[in-house]
């Protein structure tokens, strides 16, 4: 598995965000110029999910600002790389490396099949030292609500992740890909035992979009969600809204809904729900089991 774990290294350039740079006197009389930027380098981790076309799966924000990429595998070789397309909702980017040979690709596990109290093992670059492995459990499942990013599901972890470990594997026991570990909470800025990781079910579904157009059409079906707040339940998101016009509406959805499954997929909360439409490609159709004034019905949008 960990041959599959590279590094990334990141060249580019950022804007200064410095208030006086904005100011016209303060330009005009030290010669500022309106655009002032700054080369910065970065490092980061990254999985070699498809070895034959060179494909390597990171966290967008390691490569967001990348003028030049540089990835260097376990046994020191380096290649150039470039970047297929990013989606910054999710954290997601994927790479390809130029003219790849001998690579060795990791294989996907479950990450819906994912349980609190599973060990799971961490691989990649902290502080930029080269690969380390560390290991612990799943904390927690779902996570939402951190305001890192769009679209959140997080694998919560307690293994090590620090800075330098985004983009690299989180992995289950049986060597497979479950989560690209994207977040760390810590007031210090090192590991604190809360990590967290995108699913690869979440993953993979950005993949599939960025290597055939290199960027995510968003679904949408027209509705509003909330969660439901009665004691002791836990399944299913509340139809809040139902937009005239939508796909929604055409499938017969109502205000007061409940919506409990999704492809038979078990809905937890209406930020499950949002993920789910908002990571089905435009054109797909949606299989939908809802509760409406205590009778099962279904609905295809």
């Amino acid at each position: 598995m960990t041959p599959a774990v590279v590094n990334i290294s990141v060249q580019g350039r950022v804007r200064e965000d410095n208030p006086l740079y904005q100011d016209p006197l303060f330009r005009e009389f030290f010669n500022v110029p309106r655009q002032l930027e700054k080369e910065v380098n970065a490092t980061g981790s990254g999985v070699i999910v498809d070895s034959q076309r060179g494909y390597v799966l990171t966290a967008n924000h390691v490569v967001a600002n990348a003028a030049a990429v540089q990835i260097r595998t376990k046994d020191g070789r380096k290649f150039a790389g470039r970047v297929v397309g990013r989606d910054a909702p999710t954290d997601i980017a994927l790479l390809q490396i130029r003219e790849p040979a001998g690579l060795k690709a990791i294989g996907f596990g479950d990450s819906d099949a994912l349980q609190v109290g599973d060990f799971v093992i961490a691989v990649g670059n902290p502080f930029g030292l080269g690969q380390t492995v560390t290991s612990g459990l799943v904390s927690a499942l779902g996570r939402t609500g951190l305001g890192k990013h769009g679209y959140e599901d997080f694998i919560q972890t307690d293994a090590a992740i620090n800075p330098g470990n985004s983009g690299g594997a989180l992995i289950n026991l049986r060597g497979e890909l479950v989560g690209i570990n994207t977040a760390i909470i810590s007031p210090g800025g090192g590991n604190v035992g809360i990590g967290f990781a995108v699913p690869i079910s979440m993953a993979r579904k950005v993949v599939d979009q960025l290597a055939t157009t290199g960027r995510v059409e968003r679904g949408r079906i027209g509705i509003a969600l909330e969660d439901l707040d009665a004691p002791g339940t836990t399944q299913g998101a509340r139809v809040s809204q139902v937009s005239p016009g939508s796909p929604a509406e055409r499938a017969g959805l109502r205000r007061g809904d409940i919506i409990l499954k999704a492809n038979d997929f078990p809905i937890r909360s209406a930020t499950q729900m949002r993920n789910l439409i908002g990571l089905t490609p435009v054109g797909r159709q949606v299989r939908l089991t809802i509760e409406r004034d205590r009778v099962i019905e279904s609905a295809t949008v």
